[in-house]
């Protein structure tokens, strides 16, 4: 067949170098095919001398396989063997065997599953929240620091509650959920509210969890060392931070960093047009009031792009709610 194309590439007109080179062959290639009716090579017709043997083999998958050394790699099951005076292959053979066995994962306990965080959704506020702390840093003092206590209700993105303070404690924390109690809920408890956090101290606290309990509040917190357990929070932290107005130098005192950060909740919470419910504000979403400035901007859109449809080459956007928020 390929020799069939590559004279009609050549009666065609095509130089032969030229079409071998496209099908990735050697003019000497064609030449033998040319002198013999099949391709004359042969691959080794012997069996290579470090060829391990199907017992040696067997006893290499063994031993790494075995309680002492399955969750260990051949490269730390190799110097282990050797100070033993036991030699069963070199790491790369190891890994081989392992690969061609399809073993090369982790094995023995090393191979247990993380466990993945219990999953909540939100379709209105004041159902899902999440908080944390951040660093806030001095000015005075080079390693000083304020902290940042912030609760943000995850279906509206609105700042619900917030305090700075000069340390970390739980009953620092405890006294803003019964403060987002008294603003969000009316005084009253907030039963089957869930409020998610990382693993700080703060976040498990004996004053915290006894404040949450009595409250009737559903404490969640995210796996050790996984931040992405709490994206909500980060990613409002980010926004802070990276905002042109934030003091890169740090601030003065915890008055001076109350004042900048009541600044701050104003327009994030009135005025941020926020990318992850629609671009409306926050407290817009909050209350409701979001519905009316998305059909407006739709009726917008409509009337524009009955005025000049040639400037639409598909459809128009939707100015649509998201509806529902899930957590983990």
């Amino acid at each position: 067949m390929i020799r069939a194309l590559l004279y009609e590439a050549v009666v065609a007109g095509a130089r032969r170098w030229k079409a071998c080179e496209v099908m990735g062959l050697t003019v000497r290639t064609v030449e033998r095919w040319r002198n013999n009716d099949e391709d004359g090579r042969h691959g080794p017709n012997h069996v290579p001398a470090n060829k391990f043997s199907a017992i040696e083999r067997a006893k290499a998958l063994a031993v790494v396989n075995s309680p002492e050394f399955r969750d260990q790699s051949p490269k730390q099951i190799v110097p282990v063997l050797a100070t033993r005076g036991e030699y069963i292959g070199s790491e790369s053979s190891l890994y081989r065997f392992l690969h061609e066995e399809g073993m090369q994962h982790l094995r023995g306990p090393a191979r247990l599953p993380v466990s993945r965080p219990h999953e909540f959704s939100a379709d209105g506020p004041m159902q899902l929240a999440s908080w944390d702390i951040t660093y806030l840093r001095s000015s005075r003092v080079k390693g000083e620091f304020f902290f940042l206590y912030l609760v943000e209700d995850v279906w509206s993105r609105k700042i619900i509650g917030w305090e700075v303070h000069d340390s970390e404690s739980d009953e620092f924390a405890a006294a803003l959920i019964e403060r987002v109690r008294l603003l969000e809920a009316g005084d009253r408890d907030l039963r089957g509210w869930v409020l998610h956090s990382d693993n700080g101290g703060p976040m498990k606290g004996a004053t915290m969890l006894a404040t949450l309990q009595r409250l009737g509040v559903v404490a969640s917190f995210s796996r050790p060392s996984v931040s992405d357990d709490n994206p909500y929070s980060e990613s409002l932290f980010r926004t802070m931070k990276y905002r042109a107005k934030y003091p890169r130098k740090g601030f003065a005192s915890v008055e001076e960093a109350r004042s900048w950060v009541r600044g701050f909740v104003a327009w994030y919470n009135d005025e941020h047009q926020h990318s992850g419910i629609g671009y409306v504000a926050p407290a817009a979403r909050h209350n409701g009031t979001d519905v009316a400035i998305l059909a407006a901007r739709q009726a917008t859109y409509k009337r524009a792009m009955a005025q000049h449809p040639e400037r639409w080459s598909d459809e128009m956007r939707t100015w649509t709610r998201p509806t529902t928020v899930t957590l983990n």
